[in-house]
Parts: C-alpha cells; structure tokens; sequence
C-alpha cells in the first residue's frame, strides 16, 4: 500500500479560530507567510467541497421539493377548496337557522303580544258585558221596587177610601141610631113623668 501525499489525502490544518489572540511579537506580514497560505487554499479547497455537496444535496431535493408542491396542490384542490365550501355553505346554513330562529321568536312574541291585547279586550269586554247586566238589575230592581211602592200607595189609598167610606157610614148610622136613642130617651124619661103627675 503505497503512502500517497498529495494534497488531497492530506488532512488539512485546522483554520486558525477567530478567537484565538495573536501573539504580540508576530507581524502582519508573518499573519500570511506561504504556511499560512497554504492552509487558506486547503480551507478554500474545503469550502468548495462543502459547496458541491451542498449542491448536491439541493439537487436530490429537487423531487421532495416537487412532490411537496404537488401534495400541498392537490390538498388544496381535493381537501382544502372543498372543505372550505363545506364549512362556508354550514356557516351560512347556520347563519340562515339563526336568523330563521330569530324571526320565528320575533312572530312568537308578536303572536303572544296579539294574544295578550285580545285578552284584555276580552275581559275587558266581559266586565263591560257584567257591569251592564249589573246595572239592567238593579234598574230592574229598582223598576219593581217603583212598582211595589206605588201598588202599595194605591192599596192604601184603596184602604183609606174604604176607611173613610165606613167612617162615613158608621157615621151616618149613629146619627141615624143617636136620632133614635135620643127619642127613646126622651119618651122615656117623659113617659113616667106624666104618669106620676097623674
């Protein structure tokens, strides 16, 4: 096994690290002597490596980076667009329910409003409907009570007719019966007056 020593079987020198301090007594010239040179073409050499396989490695992504683009185009056209009209079609249809169910509860409240307003015409209506039975009554009442009253004063009027009728008879009769008695009497107390004169 023959020892090759070109430059690329060599290992390259470390690049010198940035944070390395420079020794004072080293000059500028001696910061790039041949040495130093040569380990600039090596770590040039290195770079250029890097850069290839770098492009290397870009290149094998080339396919991934298409299969990338062309999954992320069928998602959008076979998941994504559709999903999407899905999902705005529910948000309208739920919009639509929402709005339904508003303008249902809107005709509900005006129903029940309607309702409550026959309601109180209603009873209203009924109190009216009472309070002028009530009132027909007690007229009615009172209209009889007229009536009782007045058949009443006739009654009386009849019985004070009568009344005096018989006071007027009775009257009569004794002044009739008086006359009389009053003769009686006389011849009475006449009668025995003569005969003891006698």
């Amino acid at each position: 096994m023959e020892s090759s020593t070109g430059p690329e079987n060599q290992s390259p020198p470390d690049p010198p690290d940035a944070l390395t301090p420079i020794p004072q007594n080293a000059s500028f010239k001696s910061l790039f002597s041949p040495h130093k040179r040569s380990g600039y073409s090596q770590h040039k050499c290195n770079m250029d490596e890097t850069l290839r396989q770098l492009g290397g490695l870009l290149l094998g992504s080339i396919p991934t980076v298409i299969f990338f683009l062309l999954l992320y185009a069928f998602y959008t056209f076979l998941v994504h667009r559709p999903l999407g009209k899905v999902l705005a079609e529910r948000r309208s249809k739920t919009e639509g329910a929402v709005e339904k169910a508003r303008a249902d509860i809107a005709a509900a409240e005006a129903r029940t409003a309607e309702y409550e307003q026959r309601m109180r015409e209603a009873r209203l209506a009924l109190f009216k409907a009472q309070e002028a039975r009530r009132q027909q009554m007690m007229q009615g009442r009172a209209t009889a009570v007229t009536e009782a009253r007045s058949r009443a004063q006739a009654q009386i009027e009849q019985a004070r007719a009568a009344i005096e009728k018989d006071k007027q008879a009775a009257q009569e009769a004794l002044a009739g019966e008086s006359a009389s008695l009053a003769a009686a009497i006389v011849r009475a107390v006449l009668t025995p007056a003569a005969g003891g004169g006698r």
